[in-house]
């Protein structure tokens, strides 16, 4: 068995689903020939495989998985083994109904589709455990294993009588006294008291649906289920195969603004300390009529970024695709070069693989049309298969890359429940709260810098940054109001905004106000806030220049703080905006209104400076071109990207090699349309 560890080589590959071609063994031959063609050196099976592994109850076949397992390791291959627990066999559902998932409407589901299981099911996880045990048994000391592949993207929920059980068993775990729960929940608004446990239902539209601390609970309670799960279905294979790394691919989602953020329902910040490597599937919107080139590589950074700093090690992307996508309203091909392009970006940011759905395109159904390295024509000529081929090669020029680390000075926060209760509660603009939006803005003005910066939870250390920006952060506890003054006290820069602090952890208004800590770090107690309408604006001055201001203005008192910049208009004219204030050995900034991107890149400018966060490697950065580090066994290597269709010049600042070319580099330098230069000092 190949140990994770030692693998030299970037994984390049993806899922493989040969279950779909047992009728076709030429295509299967030809498809070991063709993956060495490609440079493909790991594949993932089984993630759907389970009716052609246990085809009927107790029956196992697993002779066609023994040839892909021993075909894939004499090319010297690795395999990522998935348990099918995703997609289930007809028989299952239909002898056992209970492990099909219910709906809020208590409807019970029948087969189909995929992940639409019960995760509180006695008989799934059952059976489940039994096919994991089998499949780590036969393949356990395989010598292609490099790790395990949990199911596949866990989402959604449940409302069975197993559920509720549950559910109210956690709360009990949680709360004690049904008593914390009304209190937690503020039970009495509307007269809703709970009197006994057998009450306390799901939140459904048929019933309890309105209460926002049984709505974060429930969240909560869906992310303790899915991690339960996992965990189930990892402990045979924690017994038999302790040494072979496991994982489960997270997700990230677009929103009909045109956004790419990770995805919402689970807790990932939670869920990763459960995985030994983070993976997700990344499937940004390339090439699209609405935004930049380098608008939406600033996205997909972001989220890469974000699944890096869930570990602060290398991740895995465990799918992307070389070509088009096929889920989203306009799936438009990558234009030449852009594979290559945004391949690269996946490593630059601290990914140690390009994996893709699929390898070979799927004859019918919702993904048929999904890009794959081999289309429906099975050429070796197409123009994809030609473009991962010569990626697969760039890689292996860069190999010494894999397992390096990155070094970021700068941290975002980003808080499940907060998101998760702006999302929910009422007041103010509902399409405009726009919470991992807003973050995304922020981190812009250093992703166009080339400064590193980590997107990290609340639960995570802080006093390994020097600036940490918590825009938003609207739901705090005392724990996480503590940190962030021991955090600016000790010397560190702090900034947050409007909406920041104003529930506790059960989405309650704290009783009095802004929390009496925050005013003290902050210099400032909290009046309003105002909502504005899509179409309408506000200004401040901040330094001289006026920026417009759209979506909240709050309103602020200053105990002492430094004023900073002034609203424009309104009824509060002249009042702070945006406040600095000195506490402890640290600084903390307050911005209470918010405001385009011209106002941030002006704001953090004297910050970036005086922090000395500026990265060494150019003069002058672009938006278009990204420069983004990774460091190993003190090499610094340097990814230079251009994220637009034109010529760009940039002026490096110090004498560099390519990897590739072993040429050295200084003084000026030209990247082409989509152009990657992989550099390092």
């Amino acid at each position: 068995m190949v140990h994770f560890d030692l693998e030299k080589r970037f994984l390049h590959g993806g899922d493989y689903n040969p279950d779909q071609w047992l009728d076709y063994p030429e295509i299967l031959n030809e498809d070991i020939e063709m993956m060495q063609e490609a440079n493909v050196n790991t594949v993932t099976v089984g993630v759907f495989s389970w009716w052609a592994l246990e085809p009927s109850e107790g029956e196992f076949t697993f002779e066609w998985l023994d040839r892909i397992f021993d075909d894939v390791h004499k090319f010297g291959g690795n395999v990522i083994l998935a348990t099918p627990s995703g997609g289930r066999p007809q028989w299952l559902s239909q002898k056992y109904p209970e492990v099909n998932r219910t709906n809020s409407l208590g409807q019970k589901h029948t087969q189909g589709f995929r992940h639409n299981h019960c995760y509180s099911s006695p008989i799934y996880r059952e059976k489940v455990r039994i096919i994991n045990q089998k499949l780590a048994e036969r393949y356990g000391n395989h010598p292609a294993l490099l790790m395990w592949h949990i199911s596949n993207e866990y989402s959604g929920e449940c409302y069975c009588d197993y559920c509720k059980e549950n559910w109210q068993q956690w709360l009990k775990k949680k709360y004690g006294e049904l008593e914390e729960v009304n209190k937690a929940w503020l039970m009495s608004f509307w007269g809703n008291k709970y009197t006994d446990w057998s009450q306390v239902l799901p939140p459904s539209p048929l019933g309890e649906h309105k209460v926002h601390g049984m709505d974060l609970d429930w969240k909560r309670f869906n992310t303790d289920m899915t991690i339960n799960f996992y965990l189930n279905e990892i402990k045979p294979i924690r017994q038999i195969t302790p040494d072979v790394p496991v994982t489960t691919n997270f997700m990230a989602e677009g929103h009909e603004q045109h956004d790419f953020i990770p995805l919402e329902g689970i807790d990932y910040g939670k869920f990763a300390k459960y995985v030994d490597i983070v993976s997700w599937d990344s499937y940004p919107d390339w090439n699209n009529n609405y935004e930049s080139i380098a608008e939406t590589a600033m996205k997909s950074a972001y989220v890469h970024d974000q699944y890096w700093s869930l570990k602060q090690k290398p991740f895995l992307v465990m799918e992307s695709t070389p070509s088009e996508v096929n889920g989203h309203q306009f799936n438009k091909s990558k234009r030449p070069g852009m594979h290559m392009l945004s391949s690269m970006q996946q490593i630059a940011h601290g990914s140690d693989s390009t994996l893709y759905f699929q390898w070979r395109q799927s004859r019918g159904n919702s993904e048929k049309f999904h890009g794959a390295v081999v289309g429906h024509d099975n050429s070796r000529e197409n123009r994809v298969f030609k473009e991962v081929s010569e990626y697969g090669s760039r890689l292996e020029k860069i190999s010494e890359i894999k397992g390096a680390t990155k070094d970021s000075k700068v941290a975002i926060i980003f808080d499940w429940d907060s998101n998760w209760a702006l999302k929910r509660g009422g007041g103010f603009g509902r399409p405009t709260r726009q919470y991992p939006q807003t973050l995304q803005e922020h981190y812009s003005v250093f992703w166009e810098n080339d400064i590193a910066v980590d997107i990290i939870t609340s639960e995570q250390e802080f006093d390994q940054y020097d600036l940490l920006i918590a825009p938003m952060l609207y739901l705090m506890d005392e724990k996480t109001i503590s940190k962030l003054s021991n955090y600016v006290s000790s010397g560190g820069t702090l900034l947050s905004s409007y909406f920041t602090g104003i529930v506790n952890e059960t989405d309650l208004v704290n009783i009095g106000g802004w929390p009496s800590e925050l005013q003290e770090i902050f210099g400032i107690s909290l009046k309003e806030l105002d909502t504005l309408y899509p179409d309408e604006f506000n200004s401040l001055k901040f330094q001289g220049k006026q920026y417009q201001i759209k979506d909240y203005s709050g309103i602020i008192d200053v105990t002492q703080a430094e004023v900073m910049g002034t609203y424009q208009a309104e009824f509060y004219k002249n009042t702070p905006a945006v406040v600095k204030n000195s506490f402890g050995s640290g600084q903390a900034y307050y911005l209470a209104a918010r405001t385009n991107r011209d106002f941030l890149k002006d704001f953090y400018k004297p910050i970036i400076e005086k922090l000395y966060l500026a990265n060494s490697l150019i003069n002058e950065p672009k938006f278009e071109v990204s420069v983004q580090t990774r460091i190993k066994e003190g090499v610094s290597y340097y990814f230079l990207m251009n994220f637009s269709t034109d010529t760009q010049e940039v002026v490096l600042n110090k004498t560099v090699v390519d990897i590739e070319s072993s040429e050295i580099i200084e003084g000026k330098i030209l990247l082409n349309s989509y152009e990657v230069r992989v550099l390092k000092e």
